[in-house]
């Protein structure tokens, strides 16, 4: 903690959604709060997505409930729990699934949905760089969370190449050096 660690939940709260630099709060944005709040407060930062959008809400920032689009909202239920990625592993599996949403979206003339895909998207990759450059962390599982935001970041540029050019980077010495990965089942 710092010397100018917010005194109360809801200063925790406004801080962590400065830090997000996003126009406006959407469910995905609630659960990374409440990951972070968590983290920095253990028990005691545990707080509802409620709670969380009542607080942006009163200090004026832009909350979206549900994707405001009726058809992004049909596909929120997709959109729950996608970013559980603690390991190598589950990080490819996310965005696998994320893959998946993303072109069925695409095939089905949905873009806002196909866009919200990408906002899912984006807030792995940041949620991965914060953790990797996060001092607090083991030196491991911050370079995990660094090659972690690379492939989100990669998988954004190019969707298309993404899981080609994962293939040949999991092959690579460098990767095969880092992570020790030994009798993968691909």
């Amino acid at each position: 903690m710092t010397k100018d660690h917010p005194q109360t939940k809801k200063d925790l709260i406004l801080e962590i959604a400065k830090g997000l630099k996003v126009m406006k709060f959407t469910p995905a944005e609630f659960e990374q709060i409440r990951r972070q709040m968590i983290a920095q407060l253990g028990h005691a930062g545990k707080t509802s997505a409620d709670h969380i959008a009542g607080v942006l809400e009163e200090a004026g920032l832009r909350v979206v409930w549900s994707t405001q689009a009726d058809t992004e909202g049909r596909y929120e239920e997709e959109f729950r729990d996608l970013l559980h990625f603690s390991t190598l592993e589950e990080a490819e599996m996310c965005l696998m699934r994320l893959d998946e949403l993303w072109h069925k979206f695409r095939e089905a003339g949905e873009p806002a949905a196909a866009e919200r895909v990408r906002e899912v998207a984006r807030l792995g990759q940041r949620r991965a760089q914060m953790i990797s450059r996060n001092s607090k962390v083991e030196a491991r599982k911050r370079a995990e969370k660094a090659e972690i935001s690379q492939w989100f970041q990669i998988w954004l540029e190019t969707p298309e190449a993404f899981f080609d050019w994962l293939e040949l980077r999991k092959q690579s010495a460098e990767f095969q050096r880092e992570f020790r990965i030994t009798g993968e089942h691909s």
